[in-house]
């Protein structure tokens, strides 16, 4: 395994700027996945630490060694794509065993057999080696393409969305054996995905992109809990943060923060902020709380049921809508009912309006 590191590296196609001066280090064994919508930079960043395309500024290390010149097979890297790539025409066992075959000098039939065994009892695919991929399930040609990429023992694994062709109950069972391999190999993997699910609960640390440059890089909790800016709040959680615009003020010894919904206690003492001009709350949909009340302005306009949780979708009599997530057990509304709010203090985030940079977090 070895450390990965991006210094100053861009990538640009004609007028569009893909990579924006990306300055990125993971460090050895970790696993670190790179996070965004389409069009990013997530895809184009592990491509070039890949080999597969050419930086136009920058360089990229593996190792401590510069690699940015280097080809795909000089890099020491392995990739695991999102669709497998596997040969329909070879056995399991001859899958795993290719990039072994191709290496030179060739190492013996039994030393191959052996890899590939090794590494197939490690991922439990032991008794497949005889089929053919057409013969297997989705799950099970992952850990195969997986497979074929640790039989090389490389530096460094890359993963494209290895988990998007899985149906949704399949990937959280991927995920979970994703996390205890790379717990039994401990090597470095870079990780690629859209979904904030897979990155929070897989990752040491995440990057995220948006438009070709990292908003943030952090520890899944750090990322959750203390977004640095308003793309990073909104993109990283299951559902998308609340938004109120308004800007602080003061009551006594307390500040708050003024919006169309009301005043909205901060827990924190007057004078503890210094932000002038309009400012962006955002509150998570689990930092609401929701009380009936009859009279209220605000009215429950959808309800819907996920499992343990419930998502109420409140909204103001201007058009303002908030989502909070209740205990479906505990909370007594349903559609068409009055209802007050109260905010969490410990789990709001301050914004500047105007640029969107994270001014402060909770209390």
């Amino acid at each position: 395994m070895a450390a990965v590191s991006f210094e100053g590296v861009s990538k640009r196609y004609g007028e569009v700027v893909a990579l924006d001066a990306l300055d990125l280090e993971v460090r050895e064994g970790e696993f670190v996945s790179l996070l965004g919508p389409s069009g990013s930079g997530k895809s184009t960043t592990l491509n070039l630490l890949a080999g597969l395309m050419d930086a136009d500024a920058g360089v990229i290390r593996i190792g401590g060694r510069d690699v940015t010149a280097l080809p795909p097979e000089r890099r020491d890297i392995a990739m695991v794509f999102q669709n497998y790539a596997l040969y329909p025409h070879l056995t399991v066992f001859e899958n795993m065993a290719f990039p072994l075959e191709a290496r030179k000098p060739k190492p013996a039939a039994s030393a191959i057999r052996a890899k590939v065994e090794q590494v197939a009892g490690v991922l439990g695919i032991g008794m497949l080696l005889a089929r053919y991929p057409k013969e297997i399930s989705g799950g099970q040609q992952q850990r195969v393409a997986l497979g074929r990429a640790m039989v090389r023992d490389p530096t460094v694994f890359l993963l494209d969305e290895p988990l998007s062709n899985l149906d949704a109950r399949l990937r959280i069972r991927m995920r979970r054996d994703l996390k205890a391999l790379h717990h039994a190999i401990g090597s470095t993997i870079v990780y690629v995905t859209h979904d904030q699910a897979e990155a929070m609960t897989l990752s040491s640390r995440i990057a995220v992109f948006d438009h070709g440059r990292l908003q943030q890089y952090a520890t899944p909790a750090e990322i959750y809990d203390r977004p640095a800016n308003v793309f990073v709040a909104n993109f990283v959680g299951d559902r998308e943060t609340n938004f109120l615009d308004g800007s602080l003020s003061a009551e006594g010894e307390e500040l708050a923060f003024a919006s169309a919904l009301g005043r909205v206690p901060l827990g924190r003492p007057r004078g503890a902020l210094d932000a002038r001009g309009p400012l962006r709350l955002g509150v998570r949909p689990e930092a609401v709380g929701v009380l009936p009340d009859p009279d209220a302005p605000l009215r429950v306009t959808l309800a819907e049921l996920s499992g343990a949780d419930l998502f109420l979708t409140i909204r103001a009599a201007d058009g303002l809508e908030v989502v909070a997530r209740a205990d479906p057990r505990a909370t007594r509304v349903a559609e068409g009912d009055g209802v007050r709010l109260a905010f969490d203090p410990s789990r709001l985030h301050l914004f500047d309006a105007g640029t969107g940079v994270a001014i402060a977090h909770g209390t």
